[in-house]
C-alpha cells in the first residue's frame, strides 16, 4: 500500500502490486470504526481505513474557488436517497430554462464568472498539500467534475440538455462556454504540484451515447484533447472518467490523450484490458455493487477472479469496484469482499 504503488501503475511501471481503491467506503462509518477500532467521531478514522484496507488512489476532484448555485443559473434534478438513512435526498427544483433558445444563448463565462487565476492556483495548490499530509499513504487526484456535459447537465437539467441538442451547430457554442471555464481550470492544475488529474464528464448513459456519435468525435473529444495539452506539458497524467458505457469512444478519447480510464462495470473490462492494458491504466473492475448489495457471493468472487485473468493484457490497474459500495452493502459482505481482493493485489 503506497502512493507510489499508484504512480507506478498510472505511469505503467514495473511494479509488485497493483493499485487499489474504492468509492463511498466513508458512508459505512459504523464499519470501520469496528475495523479500525476508533470511535465514528474519530477525525482520523476514514484515513486509519484507507490504511486498512489497502488503498493506494484516492479520487478526487474540484470546480474551483465559484459556486455555480451563488453565481448564476444552475437546475437541481434532486438525489435520490444514497445515504443509508435517505439523509441527503433532495427533491428537484423548477428549471430557470423555459426553451431551448435560453440554453443555446447560455455562455457559462459568463454566467458564473471565473477567479483570479493565482487565487486558484494557490487554492489548488493547499488542497494538494492538505491531501498529502492526511493521506500520506494515499495518491490523491487532483481534477475538475462539470467539465462539458456534466457541466451542461449542472446548468440545464436532462430534459434541456436534451432538448437543446437536437440542433448540434447551436449547441456546440454552448458546450465551448463549458470547456472555456474548463480549460481556465485545467491551466490551474497544471500550476500546481499534483501528479495525476482525474477528467471526470458523464458523457453517455448506460446503455451508451444519448446523442449523435458525431457530436461526440467532432465537438466534444477534440475538446478534451486541448484540455490535456496543458497537463502533458506540465508532466501531469490525466484520467478520464465517465459513468455509463464509453467503449465506442474509448479509443477516441485515448487518442486524444488520456493515460487512463475510469469506468463503471457497465463497460466489458476485460475487453477493456485486451484494448489498453499494455498502454494505458484502468481503473474499475468487473465488480457490480448489486452483486454485492443483495448477497451474491458467488457472482463477486468470479467477478474478482475475471478481473485478475483480465490483468493478464496490463501494465498498470487501481482495482475499485467501479458503480462504488452503497451504504446498503452488509458488512459480511464488505469482509468476504476485501478478504478475498486484498491478498491478490501482489502480483
Amino acid at each position: 500500500m503506497s502512493r507510489q504503488t499508484a504512480l507506478d501503475n498510472i505511469n505503467l511501471k514495473n511494479n509488485t502490486r497493483w493499485g487499489h481503491s474504492e468509492y463511498s467506503l466513508e458512508y459505512h462509518k459504523a464499519y470501520l470504526a469496528r475495523k479500525t477500532g476508533l470511535p465514528e467521531s474519530d477525525k482520523t478514522l476514514i484515513p486509519r481505513a484507507y490504511d486498512r484496507f489497502e488503498f493506494d488512489f484516492l479520487w478526487s476532484t474540484d470546480d474551483g474557488l465559484i459556486n455555480w448555485k451563488k453565481t448564476g443559473r444552475v437546475t437541481d434534478m434532486g438525489h435520490a436517497a444514497y445515504a443509508a438513512d435517505g439523509s441527503d435526498q433532495t427533491a428537484p427544483a423548477i428549471c430557470p430554462f423555459k426553451c431551448a433558445e435560453e440554453v443555446w444563448a447560455f455562455d457559462a463565462v459568463t454566467e458564473y464568472g471565473l477567479p483570479p487565476f493565482e487565487d486558484q492556483v494557490q487554492a489548488y495548490e493547499k488542497q494538494v498539500q492538505q491531501s498529502r499530509e492526511t493521506c500520506p499513504s494515499q495518491l490523491s487526484t487532483g481534477g475538475y467534475y462539470k467539465t462539458l456535459v456534466s457541466g451542461a447537465l449542472e446548468s440545464f437539467g436532462w430534459d434541456m440538455l436534451l432538448e437543446a441538442c437536437a440542433e448540434p451547430a447551436k449547441m456546440e457554442p454552448v458546450f465551448d462556454s463549458f470547456f472555456q471555464r474548463t480549460l481556465f481550470h485545467m491551466k490551474a492544475w497544471a500550476q500546481t504540484s499534483v501528479e495525476v488529474i482525474i477528467q471526470h464528464d458523464d458523457f453517455v448513459w448506460t446503455a451508451g451515447a444519448f446523442m449523435h456519435p458525431d457530436i461526440y468525435r467532432r465537438v466534444l473529444i477534440p475538446r478534451y484533447a486541448e484540455l490535456w495539452k496543458p497537463l502533458h506539458q506540465a508532466g501531469k497524467k490525466v484520467l478520464f472518467c465517465s459513468d455509463g458505457n464509453f467503449q465506442e469512444f474509448s479509443t477516441d478519447v485515448a487518442s486524444a490523450g488520456a493515460d487512463g480510464f475510469i469506468f463503471e462495470p457497465c463497460n466489458d473490462f476485460a475487453g477493456m484490458a485486451e484494448k489498453f492494458g499494455s498502454s494505458h491504466c484502468l481503473v474499475g473492475s468487473c465488480v457490480d455493487c448489486r452483486d454485492l448489495t443483495f448477497g451474491h457471493w458467488n457472482q463477486v468472487k468470479a467477478s474478482v477472479d475475471h478481473t485478475f485473468a483480465a490483468l493478464a493484457h496490463c501494465k498498470g490497474a487501481i482495482l475499485a469496484v467501479g458503480n462504488h459500495l452503497p451504504a446498503n452493502i452488509p458488512p459480511e459482505m464488505l469482509d468476504r469482499y476485501f478478504d478475498y481482493l486484498l491478498p491478490r493485489l501482489n502480483r
